[in-house]
């Protein structure tokens, strides 16, 4: 496992929506690249919005990151 910050898992757009830079997994659910979402959407019942800026604990499993942990 590796602790990493939010801005090396997520592209802010000017628009201020996210978007994943690789394929990510949180709770069973998988997206990535190509995916935006702004605040109140939800993966797995996290709205990642009120995490900017945070670390995150992540795994890596076939490529994708599997994010574990919130800080």
């Amino acid at each position: 496992m590796a602790r990493v910050n939010f801005q090396s898992l997520f592209v802010r757009h000017e628009d201020g929506s996210l978007e994943p830079r690789q394929r990510i997994r949180i709770g069973g659910v998988e997206f990535g690249p190509g995916v935006r979402f702004t605040q109140g959407v939800q993966f797995a019942g996290i709205d990642l919005t009120l995490f900017v800026g945070h670390d995150f604990e992540i795994d890596v499993d076939k490529g994708v990151i599997v994010i574990k942990g919130i800080y």
